[in-house]
């Protein structure tokens, strides 16, 4: 059975999975495959390439730098991230990513994108990460905050919005078994947005993705009933903060941030031997 890894976005809430995948990198567990929504697409990647520690290591040098996420970004650029920066100068030189490592990778690596004229998510798989960085900015481009990727013949926005937790669709891809990592509690559950309104008015040429927006709660919702139907069928391993950490999607407080992290590698160490069982059952 083909194994995999599916990470959960959230902005800065995410940097709970990078702590997940450097206990993983640490002690050598490996998966087939990797699919990332967003903040899950931006560390998972790091994991593929094999770089323990790259996540967590520039977002407390570079957290608070407003290039890296900031409302004096989306005012001087139209995108609350910058694009130069944060996909070119900090991977590029700042702190590389190893595209070659991830090029070698027998990991396959794949990015989830909401495509804003259908509605549906893209599930695309990744070959050279440098070369298709603009699908991995796409997956992290939040609406309203961000301006529309255009890459592949497709216009292309943040996943989270069509398909926030892709456990089904990499089933569907042929990965049996999954690590599925959530970044809130268990227990959450996600309310109407009070914004749609705004959506559809910004997206009033794309009534397809006005309607994701709008029921992208419901959608949520249902699919962490099926994260826990496959858990309790023994074909998903679920980790998911177990205490609540108050941190905002844009959280400033590198403090906080670091306590998340911390988080993740507890919560991954304590059930590390149940993670290494259950990739090892056939």
């Amino acid at each position: 059975m083909k194994t995999g890894l599916v990470l959960e976005g959230g902005g800065k809430r995410g940097i709970y999975t990078a702590g997940v995948l450097d206990v993983l990198l640490e002690n050598n567990v490996a998966v087939d495959g990797v699919i990332g929504v967003s903040a899950g697409a931006i560390h998972g990647c790091s994991f593929v390439a094999g770089q323990v520690g790259r996540s967590i290591r520039y977002n407390l040098k570079y957290g608070n730098d407003y290039r890296f996420m900031s409302w004096r970004s989306w005012f001087e650029s139209g995108n609350i991230v910058d694009t130069q920066f944060c996909y070119h100068d900090l991977p590029d030189f700042l702190d590389p990513f190893d595209n070659e490592a991830f090029k070698k990778s027998r990991t396959k690596f794949y990015v989830t994108c909401s495509n804003v004229e259908s509605g549906n998510a893209e599930y695309i798989l990744c070959h050279d990460l440098k070369a298709e960085i603009d699908y991995l900015r796409a997956s992290a481009s939040l609406p309203m905050v961000s301006k529309i990727v255009e890459v592949g013949g497709k216009k292309l926005l943040d996943g989270g919005i069509c398909d926030s937790i892709p456990l089904a669709a990499f089933e569907q891809l042929g990965y049996e078994k999954n690590i599925v990592v959530l970044t809130r509690p268990s227990g959450y559950r996600k309310k109407p947005s009070c914004g749609a309104w705004l959506a559809a008015l910004v997206y009033r040429k794309f009534p397809k993705f006005v309607a994701a927006i709008k029921n992208r709660y419901w959608h949520y919702n249902q699919e962490l009933d099926y994260v826990e139907k496959q858990r309790q069928a023994g074909k998903a391993f679920v980790l998911c903060p177990s205490r609540v950490i108050k941190i905002s999607r844009m959280e400033k407080d590198l403090n906080v941030v670091k306590q998340m992290y911390d988080l993740g590698r507890e919560d991954a160490l304590r059930h590390l031997p149940q993670i290494q069982a259950f990739l090892k059952q056939g």
